[in-house]
């Protein structure tokens, strides 16, 4: 339990850095007001756990976990600290609605500051590893190698939340919970992770892209000023980072230089306006910052397929 801004819990050695716990023991490891859920029933290969957190000072170093961890902000605000042991920490402000999910085999330390209150309220979903794999076999086929998650921090995804609020909703507040609800709703979020959070590669670690609170900073940046000239030393400010470091991790995270992604923005901008106005088709260019009718063509050539004009003909 936390008191007066430090944990009662001591941090775990390092020499306990290797240790892999499964979802049950992960209340054993962290601070907080750990909520007791009705033992009403078991539910097979899901563990949820609720916590009310207070600020904590001192890193604690929290165990890698053999199943998927889903952690939900249920109220309050926090800055949440994250860092691989002896690394640079890496701030995130999360608040309500707010996720993450963390799929990594090492473990972690963290630390976080409270926000407008002295407690944040989570839940943390751990989804047993039969109901990956089920997931897996049905969208990856029978041969399908084991699976990883990316390490995500601080994002938003409504379906988690909507989820995640179900299954809380059913298990604490519903007077007879079942069993077979709670475990589709389980497995029903295993495909949804599969679909939109699998690891490029089967690879992935916490900290080697960029973080998604960041990364909407700087997409919703883009997006508001699409006729701005592009400027990667603006962006990499607003990410906190040098541009170099910026590109490399911002790539990481969506497959594209913030350059190449910028383009794709203003080309989707560009279809929408070919599509639903009237505007021509130099208008519609300097709308997205092309004040060269010529190299507004050939760049929707290139990353369309078709010329400006074709694509508002076709």
């Amino acid at each position: 339990m936390a008191t007066n801004g430090r944990t009662s819990q001591a941090p775990l050695s390092t020499s306990r850095q290797d240790l892999r716990i499964t979802g049950e023991s992960m209340r054993e490891y962290l601070p907080g007001d750990a909520q007791t859920l009705p033992p009403r029933l078991e539910i097979k290969d899901v563990v949820i756990q609720l916590f009310t957190h207070r600020s904590v000072i001192e890193p604690i170093l929290v165990p890698a976990v053999v199943e998927p961890l889903l952690v939900l902000v249920l109220a309050g605000a926090a800055r949440v600290e994250e860092r691989m042991p002896g690394g640079e920490w890496e701030a995130i402000e999360v608040s309500a609605g707010d996720f993450f999910l963390t799929s990594s085999e090492e473990p972690y330390e963290m630390r976080w500051q409270t926000h407008g209150g002295d407690t944040f309220e989570v839940m943390h979903l751990y989804l047993g590893l039969p109901l990956i794999e089920q997931a897996s076999r049905e969208l990856l086929g029978e041969h399908a190698g084991a699976v990883r998650f990316r390490d995500v921090s601080g994002a938003r995804d409504a379906r988690v939340a909507y989820v995640m609020e179900q299954l809380r909703t059913e298990l604490v507040v519903e007077r007879s919970p079942s069993a077979l609800f709670v475990r589709s709703l389980a497995q029903a979020l295993a495909v949804h992770l599969l679909r939109s959070y699998l690891a490029e590669n089967q690879a992935g670690r916490r900290f080697n892209a960029l973080q998604a609170y960041k990364l909407r900073k700087v997409t919703d940046a883009m997006s508001a000023d699409l006729s701005a000239e592009f400027s990667l030393a603006k962006l990499a400010r607003l990410a906190e980072l040098s541009e170099y470091h910026f590109s490399r991790l911002f790539k990481r995270a969506t497959g594209l230089s913030p350059s190449q992604y910028f383009i794709r923005l203003r080309m989707v901008r560009a279809r929408h306006l070919l599509l639903e106005t009237r505007l021509s088709v130099i208008d519609v260019g300097l709308e997205v910052g092309y004040s060269s009718p010529s190299h507004f063509s050939q760049v929707f050539r290139r990353e369309v397929g078709v010329t400006p004009s074709e694509f508002r003909g076709a």
